[in-house]
């Protein structure tokens, strides 16, 4: 394959994203609630522990664009100066044994720093496949072959020196008008009975749009469930009021809940227009604390709307990706704090031991001042870096704490992650 990306295949992909979002599911302005007073305090509490965070990535599929090359994997699994931190890599499980080869680079560099490797299938293989009035799906006596066919992949991966941490039953069986579909009755059923077959952990359903009809029916089939180790979805055009999720709060004890593809806020712009980036950092504030995911992974890590440009370069969406994933390390748990202090201001908080990070983004104009209380906090100082119109991820001033209180001031149209250790 030519290393020139498959534009016709993005263009395609765009301007159905954008047809369905025009459709009554338009991405949402992400409105903030009534604004609370002028310099509300913001109040850290460590011991109210939310979920545990297993990380940030992105997709790597080399069939529809070129692969990563060995500088850029570093770029976005390494954690140094000018690279994303991402611990999350996302790869397709091709239909075509042929092309399982081509995915194992770029997996094997991932793994080396430390990330975790998952995989969807967008089709089984076309032998096991027909047609039908909604399109294409798996063959009802097949499903026990397809099982053998991703546990086939996570074999091959394993051996390659690759272990998957979890493989997918199929990608957006709800949006497949080019690949293929699955009702949530089908999905039950392969759990139930076929992915016991399959020797890592098992994500699904991975609906488009987080449209809980799909999962619904997992979480209220103890067999099902029991199968199924991940819930993942998708958040194109989902509505900030429905990220919550509460009968996987109710039933999904055991089970990782995942956001496993999303770009936002489009794929027209360009991944540096700003203050637009600073959308990126609110929609992975709200997917962790209003929808608790544990992961939030990108489409595609190099893209003209991504987080790495296609020169290799971190972008200013990038940025604002990695002002969580270089920090917000796996293994850190999501703690209570005052969310929406006030108008365009968002705060999250994480803990790992006794280091506590904090993602504060304001998409304000002008720069906003607010106290912090951190309960049980002594004196110490936070580290602190920020991303603004005119730097990136830049290492700013060290903000003081004394008694568990601090003050800070956020610059106007900017992302800050403060770090105490």
């Amino acid at each position: 394959m030519a290393s020139r990306p498959n534009e016709a295949h993005d263009r395609s992909r765009a301007l159905r994203r954008r047809s369905i979002l025009a459709m009554g599911a338009a991405l949402p302005v992400l409105a903030a609630p009534s604004p609370a007073s002028a310099q509300t305090t913001v109040v850290i509490q460590p011991s109210v522990v939310q979920q545990t965070i297993q990380g940030f990535g992105g997709m790597n599929h080399t069939v529809w664009i070129s692969d990563l090359t060995a500088a850029q994997r570093d770029t976005a699994f390494g954690n140094g100066a000018g690279q994303l931190g991402f611990s999350i890599l996302r790869i397709p499980v091709h239909e075509d044994r042929n092309n399982w080869s081509r995915e194992v680079a770029t997996a094997q560099r991932a793994v080396a720093l430390g990330a975790k490797v998952i995989a969807s299938p967008w089709n089984p293989p076309a032998s096991m496949t027909e047609s039908f009035s909604g399109g294409r799906r798996l063959r009802y006596d097949q499903y026990g072959a397809y099982a053998q066919h991703l546990n086939d992949f996570t074999v091959y991966m394993r051996n390659n020196g690759v272990n998957l941490y979890a493989v997918s039953v199929q990608n957006e069986p709800d949006y497949a008008s080019e690949w293929t579909a699955w009702t949530a009755a089908e999905i039950v059923r392969f759990l139930k009975e076929n992915s016991g077959a399959i020797s890592t952990k098992v994500i699904a359903p991975e609906s488009f749009q987080y449209r809980k009809n799909l999962s619904d029916p997992i979480l209220n089939d103890a067999s099902a469930l029991a199968n199924m180790d991940i819930l993942g979805a998708h958040l194109y055009g989902t509505q900030p009021a429905d990220f919550a999720y509460p009968l996987f709060q109710q039933r999904g004890a055991g089970k990782e809940l995942w956001m496993t593809e999303v770009y936002y806020p489009n794929s027209s712009d360009s991944a540096d227009l700003w203050p637009g980036a600073l959308d990126v950092g609110e929609h992975v504030h709200r997917a962790l604390v209003n929808g608790r995911f544990q992961a939030y992974i990108w489409w595609y890590i190099r893209r003209g709307y991504g987080p790495m440009r296609e020169d290799g370069q971190i972008s200013k969406r990038g940025a604002n990706l990695a002002h969580f994933a270089k920090w917000v390390r796996p293994g850190f748990q999501r703690i209570t704090a005052t969310a929406n202090p006030q108008s365009g201001v968002y705060i999250s908080a994480f803990k790992s031991g006794s280091r506590i990070v904090m993602v504060a983004v304001n998409k304000n104009a002008s720069a906003v001042y607010l106290p912090f209380t951190l309960e049980g906090g002594g004196t110490g100082s936070f580290a602190t870096w920020v991303t603004t119109s005119g730097q990136t991820l830049a290492a700013s001033n060290a903000v003081p704490m004394t008694n568990g209180a601090f003050g800070s001031q956020l610059p106007a149209q900017s992302i800050r992650t403060y770090v105490l250790n």
